[in-house]
């Protein structure tokens, strides 16, 4: 069982930069494809980016070039550095751990928002 908490999210101008953090438990940790994901009131839950076990990483259209995922498998920690906030980036962020269709763990969600 992999536990997932999430941090580092809140308020931000546009413009602005936040850096979220998704710390998990277990020591198979470094296997799983980590992601994140998040849904704004209204909306479906969509994937932002995600990192293989190898590190190939991929971003969802809206988020290229502003955000990086990255992961440090020694601090079981998956991170996602957010430049050039927007927003419509604002919405509840999700980490989630995922090898297979009986191993896909989520974390509570860590909100994000961002206003003048």
């Amino acid at each position: 069982q992999v536990q997932l908490v999430e941090s580092g999210g809140g308020l931000v101008q546009p413009g602005g930069s936040l850096r979220l953090s998704c710390a998990a438990s277990g020591s198979i940790f470094s296997i799983y494809t980590m992601n994140w994901y998040r849904q704004a009131p209204g909306k479906q839950r969509e994937l932002v980016a995600g990192i293989t076990s190898g590190g190939s990483t991929n971003y969802a259209d809206s988020v290229k070039d502003r955000f990086t995922i990255s992961r440090d498998n020694y601090k079981l920690t998956v991170y996602l550095q957010m430049n050039s906030l927007k927003p419509e980036d604002t919405a509840v962020y999700y980490c989630n751990a995922f090898l297979g269709v009986y191993h896909d763990h989520w974390g509570q969600g860590t909100q994000v928002t961002v206003s003048s």
